[in-house]
């Protein structure tokens, strides 16, 4: 499946605050990142729609503004500076185009049976391992091959393990332990990512629920539709989207 550049609009100056980068509609216009992307580009086959905020080898943490209207992609703000991740050795910047999948909820009201922790109120988080670096605002077709489970801070923040389905490697990756084989020591590698990214800011290892371990496609699957129907529930009841600690633009 060939894949066409996506149509982005951007706002300001890259590493600046009021940098913004809108994924435009294809009648025109502009679509909420967030709302709009339709999370699966083709269920039947398990092609899904990715949306890249961190490429890789970059360090400007860009994310999803789940407040503004459309939900453009901007650059995290820490105590009223651009939010940098710093290089830890032998990493440089994000190892893999780092994004999100569209039409999915991590709701922070729903404790997790098995991680036991709530959600951390953002669209799932997605790590796309393939070899083509990515740019911000791009989506990208993705097959699911596993998932993994970060405690950040008492909340659950899933990672979802996918490869672009143009990659040279995505005929041979169809699940987890293919990962292992063809690409070894890539999830190690991104399990200590995870755990050491934020201990030059000053804070503490981070920890894995699952004892870091990275669960297998079904399991992947059945978070990411667990999250499509938290999305679902999220834009069809007000008070869930307004609360007194959040406020979401849907």
């Amino acid at each position: 499946m060939a894949q066409q550049p996506s149509p982005i609009r951007m706002i300001g100056a890259a590493n600046t605050l009021e940098h913004r980068v809108y994924v435009e509609a294809p009648q025109g216009g502009i679509a909420s990142s967030w709302h709009d992307i339709p999370l699966f580009a083709d269920q039947n086959a398990g092609i899904l729609n990715m949306i890249v905020e961190v490429p890789r080898w970059t360090n400007a943490k860009m994310e999803i503004s789940k407040e503004e209207p459309f939900n453009p992609i901007k650059q995290d703000i820490k105590k009223g500076k651009l939010r940098f991740v710093r290089n830890c050795f032998p990493h440089h910047g994000y190892i893999w185009n780092y994004g999100a999948f569209p039409q999915t909820w991590e709701d922070p009201q729903v404790m997790h049976a098995e991680t036991k922790a709530k959600g951390d109120n953002d669209p799932l988080d997605v790590c796309e391992i393939g070899e083509q670096v990515g740019y911000v605002g791009q989506i990208k077709q993705v097959k699911v091959l596993g998932i993994m489970a970060l405690l950040d801070e008492g909340e659950t923040d899933w990672k979802v393990l996918v490869v672009d389905i143009n990659d040279p490697l995505a005929s041979k990756l169809n699940d987890i332990e293919d990962v292992e084989r063809h690409l070894p020591g890539l999830i190690r590698a991104t399990n200590e990512w995870f755990r050491i990214y934020k201990i030059p800011d000053g804070k503490p290892e981070n920890v894995f629920a699952f004892s870091g371990e990275a669960k297998n496609k079904k399991y992947a699957t059945e978070i990411i539709h667990e999250c499509h129907e938290a999305w679902r529930r999220l834009l069809s009841n007000d008070t869930l989207a307004n609360t007194p600690s959040y406020s979401l633009s849907t």
